[in-house]
């Protein structure tokens, strides 16, 4: 039961960590567009709670975020927060961080066996196609919405972000991997199955 409660405390701990992450990417600069949809590092925040924390934790990373927000904290971009900004042309990419934080954990640790390092091109396609790709999807059509503008508009007005958001990518593949490296406990991943004739540890 100890272990237990140890484990789920740490969960929390890295729940509020990666929350923390992705509030201090946003308020700490955002370069300003016409369409009302800020350039900001917060998706960075995003790829790396999907890639090191899963598709579980790191969803629940981000609501935390969102909820943050709902309240009134000032933790999106430029220092947001309140309802209003669910009524904003941003709208839609902060809907799509939550299937986008999940895919991006779900294919970065696609086809990984116990204790095995994080394969590299994996962790990029989770960063690229739910970091990106599912957000879009959703982020597109918000501004479409709210700006009201026709979808193809909204589409080409999103491209000014792509450039950004694949080096955000490739950061956070580079960074995940080195934090595995340096600390593999940080994914939270269950441990490397035992060789033949070797004991498995006692717990403490």
């Amino acid at each position: 039961m100890a272990s237990s409660a140890r484990f789920e405390s740490r969960d929390l701990a890295r729940i509020a960590i990666f929350a923390a992450i992705i509030v201090v990417l946003g308020v700490a600069g955002q370069v300003p567009l016409p369409v009302g949809v800020p350039i900001t590092l917060q998706t960075l925040g995003v790829m790396l709670a999907g890639i090191v924390l899963g598709p579980v934790r790191g969803a629940a990373a981000v609501l935390v975020v969102l909820l943050l927000a709902a309240v009134g904290l000032p933790v999106l971009s430029g220092g947001r927060g309140g309802l209003d900004v669910f009524f904003g042309p941003t709208v839609g990419y902060m809907i799509g961080w939550i299937p986008g934080v999940i895919l991006t954990g779900l294919l970065a640790r696609s086809g990984r066996t116990r204790g095995a390092d994080p394969v590299w091109w994996r962790v990029a396609l989770g960063a690229i196609v739910g970091g990106i790709g599912v957000v879009y999807a959703f982020g597109v059509p918000g501004v479409a919405l709210v700006v009201g503008i026709p979808l193809a508009d909204a589409a080409v007005s999103s491209l000014v972000f792509l450039p950004g958001d694949l080096a955000k990518a490739v950061v956070a593949t580079v960074l995940a991997l080195a934090l595995w490296r340096a600390y593999p406990p940080a994914f939270a991943l269950a441990p490397a199955a035992p060789r033949a004739g070797e004991s498995v540890p006692a717990a403490r």
